[in-house]
């Protein structure tokens, strides 16, 4: 038999600062914009421990991260119960949701495949109601980071 090791991470002031600044914002965000947010309101937290904490915070399910399309993690508040999101691709707005459909196509699938404890991730990325109704002169495939 084997024992899992169940490491519980320190609840620290800069854990907690950048929970709260990630908080803050609605959508997808990068460490380095949150970082500079943060130095922005006068924090010393270092760069290093703001990538730290999100990586923490998105391995522990409080946060949710994707990658820019130039390959940046970004990074978002989340409610720790399993959900999918819709993502607007111009403006970032962000909107979680349930998708039954696909937690039973994901599992008939893995058990077709012999998988067993199949985990997935479904991110589905359009323009929100907002954003379609504006001209189309821009990158649309962009997901912006928040606005300090």
């Amino acid at each position: 038999m084997t024992e899992e090791v169940v490491v519980v991470k320190r609840n620290t002031w800069q854990r907690e600062a950048v929970r709260d600044a990630l908080a803050s914002n609605e959508g997808f965000v990068s460490a380095q914009s949150l970082h500079a947010g943060l130095r922005d309101h006068g924090s010393p937290i270092g760069l290093a421990t703001v990538y730290r904490a999100l990586s923490d915070l998105a391995s522990e399910g409080e946060a949710d991260s994707l990658q820019s399309p130039e390959g940046e993690a970004l990074y978002r508040a989340c409610s720790t119960r399993h959900h999918h999101h819709l993502i607007c691709r111009r403006c970032g707005l962000t909107v979680e949701i349930a998708a039954d459909d696909v937690e039973q196509w994901a599992r008939r699938v893995a058990a077709e495949h012999g998988f067993t404890d199949a985990r997935h991730v479904v991110d589905v990325f359009g323009l929100c109601a907002s954003c379609s109704r504006l001209p189309a002169d821009g990158p649309e495939d962009a997901v912006p980071e928040a606005q300090d």
